[in-house]
Formats: structure tokens, C-alpha cells, sequence
């Protein structure tokens, strides 16, 4: 039973929606987001076969109790969760913004969130179709999967990079891939129509879909760890820093950016978050502080916080939100390091504290609001991070949703 509290509707987002695609899509038929033979001559621009174009974001949350394996798919407009099917042994949940993946030691399980959202740089389009499971990947506990509008490349625990065409998942089948050659001990990013991959030696390499080595930066990542596309270029954690992988005209370039100073071991960036568009990306930095990357401006800020749980920012001046193990969410100004901001408590005891591993605690940030899990209290807060971390809304579940990611943005 899912109860709903303080509704407040997302009109200004419909409006920017309606705008624009009512400007920007008028005499244009190119479709980035299916195959051509999915759309017919009088499909309207951006048709995707068996889903319905809305005029704002459809924005979900795919939820996962790994003690039980319920899991659960919080629609954001109708503030419904709707059950399907159970995914035990689940240890860590990702997404690509639309496939929600369910890793377990057997493998990866696969779900359409049936939302999405196709981004044509000057105006982008809104999905939601059906739910549905696509079936499982091989690879293990620590297969990492990245997506563009073309292919998912999924690199297992061992290193060994598989290539799916997106068609197929779209059409619920994984399909044939096609295998990278060599080991890469950090994610496969697709990116630009190429593969950026770094060898186990700390060579950034480039492949086109095909898998055939393209021409590549002279730049090394040694020990590469988190990633993160952003509207700048690829970003890869690196033991000193991180990589800019850029490419203009078909040239790939790198750009490293480092910390500036010694930074230990405990407390290198290894995991970025951030709202999907945004340059600006969060990761913890040891246990009482985070780490800001202005992708645009290449530099690292060194937020002082309490103890970190989680964090994340919408970036573009808005507050760094760091969720504590206090258990209240407090803002911080970016420039300054003070905090700002401060909620009331929110959560208690374990679910404050994390549960270990890959499950526990979240902040997810979309375009006007962020959203936090709370396991033990089976719920999730929807927080207007634009008002001082008001919660807009409170949805209560009947799971313990201890695994949460977003999708359709």
C-alpha cells in the first residue's frame, strides 16, 4: 500500500515540455532513439514504436528490498508503485536511464522502466510505455554496465567488455553481443558512436561499435575507478585525478584533471553521482567529506561535511546535499564549504547508517527535485532541493527499498 503526502504537481515542467517540442521538432523525421524501420513516412519526429510521447518528463523509481526480492516501480506523476516481478539476490541496482539492472552472483537481470527520455541537444522527447523484464546478462557481482542510444556495453568482474545492440533490449532481447578484445579493469563507456575503454596498464583506448581499435588520446588512468558522461565528455577516476575524454570532429583528445594535491587512497574519488546533464559530479571524499568536480571549470572543491552516507547536486549553484549519518540531509554552499541547510530528521538507526555493500541510502537528482530511500522506514522522500531541502512529498511503501535508482531522464 503506497500513500501519498503533500502533493505538489510538476506544471512548470509540462510547460517547458510542450514548448519545446511544439519549436523545435516541426519538418524533421530523424529518430535517434529506434531504427528507422520502427517509424513510418507520417510518424510524427522522435515516434518510437509502442510507447506514448507525453509532454513532460516520465520520471520513475526502480525499488528492490534484497532481503525479500520484492521489487517495485514508483511511477513519479501518478505516485503509484506498481509490483513486478521479484529479483532475489540482488546486491547492487543500476540504470542507464531507462533499464534498471539487477545484479546478482548468477548474474544481471534486466527490466525495462518503460520511461525514457531521447535528447536531440536542442530539444529533447518524453517516453513511458510499458513495464516489462528483458531477461539477464551474464556477469556477475561487479559487471558494470554503460549505455548510448545505440549499444550497452557490459564489462564483467573479469574485465572482458560485451557489446549489445540497443534495438534488441528496446524490443525486450538481449540478443548476440559482439566482444571487445583484450581486459578493462574499469567500465566500457560508449560515447560519440566509439568505445572508450583503458587497458590494464592504463592506456585509454578508443573502438568503434564494430570493436576494431580507432585512433586514440596519448593518455594514460592509472587504476581507473567511477565514470561519468557528462554534456563535456567522458570522465574517468584515476588514481591522480581524473581524464576529460573529449572528442570534436572525430578526434578523441584527453585532459587531465588532477587534484592538485597529495590525495590519499581513502579518500580518491572511485564513484560519481550527478544529475544526468549536469557537469557537476560528487563523490566521497573519505568518511567526513566530498569531493566536487566542475567538469566545466576543471577543478575539485574539497566539501568538510559530517559523516557522509550519500550525496549528490543538481550543480549549476545549487547546494552540494549530503545525506549524514544523523540522519537529516544538510545543504552545503559549494564555493563557500558552510552548510546552509539543514531537514529535520529523517532517517533512523540502520537505515541512516547504510546497510553495507551497494544497498542502503541514495540521493537521486533530476531537473526540479532529488529523492532519498529509507529502508527500515519503507519509504522515500521526494525533496525540493530549490527550498531549502523542503519534502514536497512522502511516498510510503510496502517493501523495504533499500535499492533505488531513476529512470526516464
Amino acid at each position: 500500500m503506497l500513500v501519498r503526502r503533500n502533493v505538489i504537481p510538476w506544471a512548470p515542467a509540462a510547460l517547458v515540455a510542450v514548448s519545446l517540442i511544439s519549436t523545435s521538432c516541426a519538418g524533421r523525421n530523424d529518430d535517434v532513439s529506434t531504427p528507422k524501420s520502427t517509424a513510418s513516412a507520417s510518424a510524427p519526429h522522435g515516434y518510437v514504436e509502442g510507447a506514448q510521447e507525453k509532454a513532460e518528463q516520465q520520471s520513475r523509481l526502480l525499488l528492490n528490498d534484497p532481503g525479500t526480492g520484492d521489487t517495485r516501480v514508483l511511477d513519479l506523476i501518478t505516485g503509484k508503485a506498481q509490483e513486478v516481478s521479484r529479483k532475489p539476490g540482488t546486491a547492487q541496482l543500476t540504470t542507464d536511464g531507462r533499464f534498471g539492472y539487477f545484479h546478482t552472483s548468477g548474474g544481471t537481470h534486466v527490466l525495462d522502466g518503460g520511461a525514457w527520455t531521447v535528447d536531440h541537444g536542442d530539444h529533447v522527447h518524453y517516453y513511458r510505455a510499458a513495464i516489462r523484464d528483458v531477461g539477464r546478462l551474464p556477469g556477475g557481482l561487479g559487471t558494470r554496465v554503460r549505455s548510448d542510444a545505440a549499444v550497452t556495453a557490459v564489462t564483467d568482474e573479469d574485465g572482458r567488455a560485451r557489446i549489445y545492440r540497443r534495438a534488441g533490449l528496446e524490443k525486450g532481447k538481449a540478443g548476440s553481443p559482439r566482444t571487445l578484445p583484450g581486459t578493462h579493469p574499469g567500465a566500457v563507456v560508449p560515447h560519440e558512436e566509439h568505445l572508450l575503454g583503458v587497458t590494464e596498464d592504463g592506456k585509454v583506448l578508443v573502438y568503434d561499435r564494430e570493436g576494431k581499435r580507432a585512433a586514440s588520446p596519448d593518455a594514460r588512468c592509472e587504476d581507473p575507478r567511477g565514470d561519468a558522461v557528462t554534456r563535456r565528455g567522458v570522465v574517468l577516476g584515476c588514481a591522480d585525478g581524473a581524464l576529460l575524454v573529449r572528442e570534436a570532429d572525430g578526434t578523441f583528445t584527453a585532459e587531465k584533471i588532477p587534484y592538485g594535491s597529495d590525495v590519499s587512497e581513502a579518500e580518491r574519488a572511485t564513484a560519481f553521482r550527478h544529475r544526468p546533464g549536469s557537469d557537476t559530479l560528487t563523490a566521497p571524499a573519505g568518511d567526513r567529506a566530498v569531493w566536487v568536480l566542475d567538469v566545466t571549470e576543471r577543478t575539485w572543491t574539497r566539501v568538510r561535511t559530517g559523516p557522509v552516507v550519500s550525496a549528490n547536486t543538481a550543480g549549476e549553484g545549487s547546494v552540494l546535499i549530503v545525506l549524514e549519518t544523523d540522519g537529516s540531509l544538510h545543504g552545503y554552499d559549494i564555493s563557500t564549504g558552510k552548510q546552509v541547510t539543514r531537514t529535520k530528521l529523517l532517517l533512523t538507526g540502520a537505515s541512516a547508517a547504510g546497510t553495507g555493500g551497494n544497498a542502503g541510502p541514495v540521493i537521486e537528482v533530476d531537473r526540479s527535485r532529488a529523492y532519498l530511500n529509507d529502508p527500515k522506514g519503507r519509504r522515500v522522500y521526494e525533496i525540493d532541493y530549490n527550498d531549502n531541502l523542503r519534502v514536497a512529498r512522502t511516498f510510503d511503501l510496502d517493501i523495504e527499498p533499500a535499492l533505488m535508482v531513476e529512470t526516464g531522464r
